[in-house]
């Protein structure tokens, strides 16, 4: 493949019909059956966006080339589809470390990480409770831990499935639920500290770098889980934390999914639970849609169908 130019995801849209060569972190690739043949489905992904590109000749034998989480160069023809851009592959291999910079492929929040991390202690100090308080400074004080939690993603594919994704989830579910504090007869501290504390288990269940994926207890114990014991032995190292609030706490924790289709570990059975699990998805949902809604081409009509709710979005153009 001879040298061009790399365009990046959110400009290919201005290349339809042309070839393009360019470095691509495949984040996904399945190899499918079709009509006639099989076909190799990839999802690519630079700093800017993704899109799906298919390999439609010998997609096995493509396919053993590289890895998820590898960089791959390829030639290809951007194409678009139901208002969608996508590259049919041509031509591609895996490429060496030494041919790109990693940063150039790493989706990162738009919002500045020190500022988000600023209202995230805003909200820490707000907590009066002495012994929720004292928790939450021992978690995150600890400047390994919330260097982190701060550069982890909150999703692998739906919401916030970037670099400081989880601190900018966590800090809106935190304002959401403070706000709805006033309207309900919930204890606020404990519903404030729960969302604080609700995805702290990502940091052990994604890996992210280059590509998020799961690790191993990610897989086979899940986040819910994972931020539970973490806090029951950080609650274990304050005398006298009492037995009743942390039971409350973990409830919230283990219940915030709202469903068992949903993975929860329980159904949310305190109001302070109930909330944080709306508030939660409140926010997953919305962003989730938002960012279909930001990768649609200009002039779409609708955005990239959504496989977690089954459904294309309508974009509003009022």
């Amino acid at each position: 493949m001879n040298n061009m130019v790399h365009i990046n995801v959110e400009d290919l849209k201005e290349h339809l019909g042309k070839e393009v060569i360019g470095f691509y972190l495949a984040t996904e690739k399945e190899v499918r059956d079709g009509k006639n043949d099989q076909f190799l489905r990839l999802r690519l992904q630079d700093r800017t966006g993704s899109l799906t590109g298919y390999v439609w000749k010998e997609a096995a034998k493509t396919a053993e080339l590289f890895s998820e989480g590898d960089v791959v160069k390829i030639k290809a023809i951007v194409t678009l589809y139901k208002d969608q851009i996508q590259m049919n592959v041509t031509q591609l291999r895996f490429a060496d470390h030494s041919e790109y910079q990693i940063e150039e492929f790493i989706v990162a929040s738009s919002k500045d990480p020190n500022l988000l991390a600023g209202q995230f202690f805003g909200f820490v100090d707000k907590v009066e409770n002495t012994f929720l308080n004292k928790l939450l400074h021992n978690i995150f004080d600890d400047k390994e831990f919330f260097s982190r939690f701060l550069a982890a993603p909150a999703a692998k594919s739906w919401h916030h499935n970037y670099m400081y994704g989880l601190i900018e989830h966590t800090v809106s579910v935190a304002t959401i639920c403070d706000f709805v504090s006033v309207l309900y007869p919930v204890n606020r501290d404990l519903l404030i500290s729960g969302a604080l504390l609700h995805d702290l288990g990502k940091i052990y269940e994604y890996s992210a770098k280059p590509a998020i994926d799961f690790t191993e207890s990610g897989r086979l114990v899940g986040h819910l889980s994972l931020g539970d014991q973490y806090i029951c032995e950080q609650a274990k190292c304050i005398p006298g934390f009492p037995e009743e609030l942390l039971l409350n706490l973990r409830h919230l924790i283990l219940a915030h999914h709202g469903e068992y289709e949903k993975a929860t570990v329980r159904l949310p059975q305190t109001l302070e639970a109930l909330v944080l699990h709306l508030c939660d998805n409140l926010d997953a949902q919305s962003v989730g849609v938002a960012q279909l809604l930001a990768a649609a081409p200009e002039g779409a009509t609708w955005t990239e169908f959504d496989k977690l709710n089954n459904r294309y979005y309508h974009i509003t153009k009022i």
